[in-house]
């Protein structure tokens, strides 16, 4: 299993040959809040074109749309606490069936409701990704993110992405304020 650090890229079916179904795993823990609301941080991803844009309207996968339109992105249930141990939330993703005209599948985390609730990542801990084979189970990367946030209320985790014919892995690790509707608006959708 590799360790990766922010900025940092890696190959994912290069090196790992006849790869092609993994689990992105997402995970978090909030820290003491007194705000008295809930603290829900939602797994979001956007397919995006070769322009940087997102590829249509199945194209913004999340709580209320769990699946792209081809069924090769899919994301789990919607864990509201972040409690426990392992991962919150993952995006499932077969990448031999993603669509040819999707060149990058962006993984954010965002916080519901973060602008009425006065939450942001400032409150948040131990946030990782990592991505597993789903075949046999086995962890092939980890990218924890680290505390360096503090008022951002989203966060581009990582984007995977195809580079001459092979998937590859970026840590990204930006943060965002404006909620989703700036996560959105970064990939070219209005999700107000």
């Amino acid at each position: 299993m590799i360790s990766l650090a922010k900025g940092q890229k890696i190959d994912l079916t290069k090196t790992n040959p006849g790869l092609t179904k993994i689990m992105v795993g997402l995970g978090w823990d909030t820290n003491k809040y007194d705000g008295g609301n809930e603290f829900d941080l939602d797994a979001v991803a956007f397919l995006v074109n070769s322009e940087g844009k997102a590829t249509g309207d199945g194209a913004f996968i999340f709580y209320n749309n769990k699946q792209d339109p081809s069924g090769s992105i899919v994301l789990s249930g919607d864990n509201r606490t972040g409690e426990g141990e392992g991962d919150d939330e993952t995006v499932k993703i077969n990448l031999a069936g993603v669509p040819a005209e999707v060149q990058k599948i962006a993984i954010c985390i965002n916080i519901h409701e973060a602008d009425t609730r006065n939450q942001n990542f400032g409150q948040v801990s131990n946030a990782f990704a990592r991505v597993v084979n789903e075949d046999n189970g086995e962890e092939i990367l980890r990218y924890d993110l680290g505390e360096d946030y503090s008022i951002e209320t989203g966060l581009v985790v990582a984007e995977i992405y195809r580079h001459n014919g092979e998937w590859k892995f970026s840590a990204v690790g930006s943060g965002f304020q404006g909620g989703l509707a700036a996560l959105a608006a970064t990939y070219g959708l209005n999700a107000g």
